[in-house]
């Protein structure tokens, strides 16, 4: 199994004309990904790839029963294609889009709540499932089918890391790219439970970086509810305090974000830290 994507997605591209939305919806088709449309509004009757163009989401699920959804279009429009991808029923909305200002996203993320969707996301590189569907922008070629599972605020670093897993001989059931901004979709305590609750998930790799206090409260939720074996890296172990390290969210304010202090809640609860992303999966072996 996997979670949130597989073989039975079917997928929209908002923005699909664009260049960006065209490139990827290609590289997600060759993939094996069941791509059913697009939208572009005033575009209806293209095609992209052989993949068909709709004005609105709410016609394109209607023509071809989409359930999820990925958003290339630019920032100011992202808040408006996120609320229209929920109100035409899709159930996962994936947002590649970066630069969205942060009440947009909370506007978009409330909306989209009500409606009983799921975002991932924004400014994030989307999640795969491998051999089953790919739903972003992550290179494909390094995944490999297996059972741990992978979440992360990075998405260079979620292809450092796996990378090294499937050289490893470690395959994924999904990898996810949740984003680094200040506010985002669904994050780790949701991601958790669905790896935990995912019988062919038997290990988990978080990945988290400086900024906020997810990553403690992770550790915390790990302890309570998670039975499989997890192991973590946390990037900007040298960032400075008061300044922004690559993602608007990864920034240590007021003395607390600190790598040091997400490194030694983990610890403090039993989870195995990695020094560098090459130790993971020695870390994992000896924990399987």
């Amino acid at each position: 199994m996997s979670i949130l994507i597989d073989k039975d997605t079917r997928l929209i591209v908002q923005g699909i004309t664009g260049r960006d939305g065209g490139f990827h919806a290609s590289k997600m088709k060759t993939y094996g990904t069941n791509v059913v449309g697009g939208t572009s509004p005033g575009k209806a009757g293209e095609f992209v790839e052989d993949i068909p163009v709709f004005n609105s989401v709410k016609e394109a699920v209607k023509e071809t029963g989409a359930n999820t959804s990925i958003i290339f279009v630019p920032a100011p429009f992202a808040k408006d294609a996120m609320m229209e991808a929920a109100d035409a029923g899709i159930q996962l909305i994936v947002c590649i889009t970066e630069g969205i200002p942060t009440l947009d996203v909370i506007q978009a993320y409330h909306f989209i709540k009500s409606k009983g969707a799921n975002l991932i996301g924004p400014n994030c590189p989307g999640l795969i499932s491998p051999k089953k569907s790919l739903v972003g922008i992550m290179p494909s070629m390094i995944f490999k089918q297996g059972s741990t599972g992978v979440i992360s605020r990075s998405g260079t670093l979620t292809y450092e890391v796996v990378y090294n897993l499937t050289d490893n001989g470690m395959g994924q059931s999904t990898a996810i790219g949740v984003g680094g901004d200040p506010v985002v979709g669904l994050y780790y305590k949701e991601l958790l439970e669905m790896f935990e609750n995912d019988p062919e998930t038997d290990s988990i790799v978080l990945i988290g970086e400086i900024g906020g206090d997810a990553e403690e409260l992770a550790a915390e939720y790990i302890k309570n509810h998670i039975t499989k074996p997890v192991v973590a890296f946390i990037a900007g172990q040298q960032a400075p305090p008061g300044k922004q390290m690559g993602h608007a969210g990864a920034i240590i304010s007021s003395g607390t974000g600190t790598a040091a202090e997400k490194i030694a809640a983990f610890e403090a609860v039993g989870i195995p830290v990695a020094k560098e992303p090459s130790h993971i999966p020695l870390l994992l072996k000896e924990l399987i």
